[in-house]
């Protein structure tokens, strides 16, 4: 199988104890309450690097999950994401055991300046020496609006067209500020970068005004790998114009495929190529060596895991408060200011109460592929040929081992199948996972906003 065609794979983590399989942090082999130590970190690092991942995508939440039972109870007994530390200064750490492990790290833009996250990200970049990646979120939690001062977020579709001109004013900075070949380093004749090719930037948009230069120096990939998460509508319009990477966490085949699908014709209409976006599923892995060893494993984390605490962190990305509803009342589902394909994916299956408590066995929404090594990666094939995805972000269940047992179980016979690579290509992140140079191909709306070399000195 030509290497384009390999599963791409990503570990899928967050900056706090309990993030998508909630309760199984009080698992006594489970290390994740170590989450605010370095060692935590770079130890999988170096796991994920050995398993030769793509890379660790960083998830991050600004707010509090306070929708279910109108308050944060639950969410803090059983951490469902709280408390929760900034994933951006874990890179540098990890960045430094490791030499071909890629970071995408989500920032929500909504509450940040384009003109200090450009260069936040352009620092990632030189440290990483181009292995960074953004995913592009723009919230979805009143608390975060409250948090920061306002009296409630943006309407769904107006966070994206707030997030566009966002993106507009950051590619000005990244890509347009510095010239190619602006930057001599020459000690002789004592210039550092040629000011004839380096622009002010000046914006006067709806959102952000900005004049000013951008502060740093063109980084390897100059703009990050952008993910994007965004299932709706708007999200997948957004996507087409702007992500490199999308992420899916699909209830069925059916729905991946039609998600997939629709997503590829958004990119053609926006002038891009159908497979210029790389597109990664949410999935739990449970292996062992035998299915029996396998099925013991899940039977145990079961034990530990917490239904309520995965049915109350659904409640926020909905909008709505379970808590309220009887086991088997009908739910009164409507439009939602909140994460609108998970609502609407509630709604169509008439969820209620007691089939998501049912849904959430491992204390979360990613249903686990649960077998031995030739069983999950028939399970994972199986999804990549009959869905058109490109991969996936294996969430953690017990810490370490999810990761350590994936990569010395499953990863070997998915190398054997020649569905998985046995070594690392060199280059950026973009040319790892997009198979193209460290930069923004001409045909992505970035490219819009490069300047014409300047003469040199």
């Amino acid at each position: 199988m030509p290497s384009q065609q390999h599963i791409l794979l990503n570990a899928f983590n967050m900056n706090c104890v309990g993030h998508i399989s909630h309760g199984l942090w009080t698992h006594p082999r489970d290390q994740s309450h170590r989450y605010n130590t370095l060692p935590y970190w770079t130890d999988l690092a170096r796991t994920l690097e050995r398993g030769l991942f793509d890379g660790l995508f960083l998830a991050d939440i600004v707010g509090t999950y306070d929708v279910y039972q109108r308050n944060v109870d639950v969410t803090l007994r059983e951490s469902i994401q709280l408390p929760v530390n900034d994933p951006t200064l874990l890179v540098s750490a990890m960045a430094a055991v490791t030499q071909h492990l890629g970071f995408g790290v989500t920032v929500n833009l909504s509450y940040e300046q384009p003109y200090l996250l450009a260069r936040r990200f352009s620092t990632l970049d030189h440290l990483t020496q181009g292995r960074i990646g953004w995913n592009i979120v723009t919230g979805y939690l009143d608390s975060a609006a409250r948090a920061m001062g306002l009296s409630e977020q943006l309407a769904h579709d107006a966070r994206y067209d707030k997030a566009d001109e966002f993106l507009d004013v950051l590619y000005q900075l990244w890509e347009g500020s510095w010239e190619d070949g602006a930057v001599l380093r020459d000690k002789a004749a004592r210039v550092f970068a040629d000011p004839r090719k380096v622009h002010r930037v000046q914006h006067q948009g709806t959102h952000y005004q900005v004049d000013g230069y951008h502060l740093s120096e063109p980084s390897p990939q100059r703009t990050p790998v952008l993910f994007q998460a965004g299932s709706s509508g708007r999200g997948q319009r957004f996507a087409a114009r702007h992500a490199e990477c999308v992420f899916i966490s699909p209830p069925s085949k059916e729905a991946a495929r039609a998600a997939v699908q629709a997503l590829r014709e958004q990119l053609v209409v926006a002038g891009r190529r159908p497979d210029d976006v790389k597109v990664f599923m949410g999935v739990a892995v449970v292996p062992g060596r035998t299915q029996a060893e396998a099925q013991e494993k899940y039977a145990d984390y079961k034990q530990y895991a917490s239904r309520e605490a995965g049915l109350a962190h659904f409640s926020a990305s909905t909008g709505i408060d379970y808590g309220q509803y009887d086991l088997d009342e009908p739910i009164a589902y409507g439009n939602s200011n909140a994460i609108e394909s998970a609502t609407k994916a509630a709604q169509e299956r008439g969820w209620t109460r007691r089939s998501l408590l049912e849904l959430f066995e491992l204390g979360g929404r990613y249903p686990a592929i649960v077998g031995d090594a030739s069983q999950v990666a028939d399970t994972l094939q199986g999804w990549v040929r009959d869905t058109g995805i490109d991969g996936f972000n294996l969430s953690r269940t017990v810490v370490p081992e999810s990761y350590e047992d994936f990569v010395d179980i499953v990863t070997p016979e998915l190398q054997n199948r020649g569905l998985f690579k046995t070594a690392y290509e060199e280059g950026s992140l973009r040319h790892k996972v997009l198979g193209q140079g460290p930069t923004l191909p001409t045909r992505h709306a970035a490219a819009s906003f490069r300047r014409a070399p300047a003469q040199d000195i």
